[in-house]
């Protein structure tokens, strides 16, 4: 769940708490070229309010409508179907032939999104099942690799950080990192056992682990939800990090510093039980080539290249990085300030 869907539910819970009707709307399907994911949550109160978005286009309009006149899931949870046709699609503002469903459900002070919101907040992954025939819900622990499921009667849905970043390096360039990534829906955990950064480690909802990077990552059992940066240009703590992340299943493993330092780097490397397919897995330097320079950009570069590697998007040729040009991650740019 982003923070985008847990905005969604805090405006819903707090809307019932002021005594207003509320109900909340999550995308179950889609075909063709839907606007918004699968999991996808909005929010309609009685007068029309909305926090988020199913299509960010004349659905939410639709659903307006039908929530001021109290048309749909007035008591229990509906299902709803927009764009079953072009002509429907073109109506609610979708892409040519996109169709979605939606379920949506009447909030109540009894609604379990408070015990929800609670455990998301403890960086917790919780699940949710919702029965359309009765209208009663339960949530379940969660686990990595639970996916949205709707057989036409049951919800069940998973909610929290559903992605793991481990960052090695409590500095600063950490700190914009890990802000950014939570917004993302990472649970982000930082290594770092040097006494001068634990004292200055501020940083809420992140959690700091002294441990050696690499016992806490062989602990740790990354999985394909999992990514790793090394951020600290120590090589007895990055490179030991990155030897146990590359034969992990991480989907992504990064290092910051120049390409001379991170071919440097990848001969270390060799040095450790790591195959040729494993040191090649490694990104640095780290990040899309956009001109970052200062910590909070190159932590969007970070960002940008793990996203696009999430989705299996191939790097564009505008941001290949360029060896002549001045590189910033190169520079110690992880110190506290």
């Amino acid at each position: 769940m982003d923070s985008v869907d847990i905005e969604v539910l805090k405006s819903a819970i707090e809307w019932v708490d002021g005594g207003r009707r509320a109900t909340v709307g999550t995308i179950v399907k889609t075909w063709g070229s839907a606007p918004r994911p699968v999991g996808s949550m909005v929010a309609v109160r009685e007068d029309g309010l909305v926090s988020g978005s199913v299509s960010g286009g004349c659905v939410e309009d639709d659903l307006i409508e039908k929530v001021k006149a109290q048309a749909v899931a007035r008591d229990k949870p509906q299902l709803i179907t927009y764009g079953v046709t072009n002509e429907e699609a073109t109506r609610w503002g979708l892409p040519c032939g996109g169709t979605l469903q939606v379920v949506l459900e009447p909030v109540g002070r009894d609604t379990n999104f408070r015990e929800l919101l609670s455990i998301i907040g403890r960086q917790q992954l919780i699940a949710r099942r919702l029965d359309l025939d009765t209208g009663k819900s339960e949530l379940v622990p969660g686990k990595w690799s639970d996916v949205l499921e709707f057989d036409g009667k049951t919800l069940f849905s998973v909610h929290g950080p559903r992605w793991r970043l481990v960052l090695i390096g409590a500095g600063q360039l950490t700190r914009y990192l890990a802000e950014m990534a939570r917004m993302l829906d990472y649970h982000v955990l930082v290594i770092d056992p040097r006494e001068e950064y634990y004292a200055g480690w501020d940083l809420p909802n992140v959690e700091l682990n002294r441990g050696m990077p690499d016992d806490v990552i062989r602990d740790a059992n990354l999985d394909g939800h999992s990514a790793v940066v090394a951020l600290t240009h120590d090589p007895k703590l990055d490179d030991l990090a990155l030897m146990e992340a590359l034969k992990s299943a991480a989907f992504y493993v990064g290092a910051i510093g120049s390409k001379k330092n991170n071919d440097t780097r990848r001969v270390r490397l060799k040095e450790f039980d790591l195959s040729d397919a494993e040191i090649a897995r490694l990104r640095g330097p780290v990040g899309l080539y956009i001109g970052s320079k200062t910590p909070p950009e190159i932590a969007v570069a970070i960002l940008a290249e793990m996203t696009a590697v999430r989705h299996g998007v191939a790097r564009p040729d505008w941001a290949a990085k360029e060896t002549s040009r001045f590189d910033p991650s190169a520079c110690e740019v992880t110190q506290s300030t």
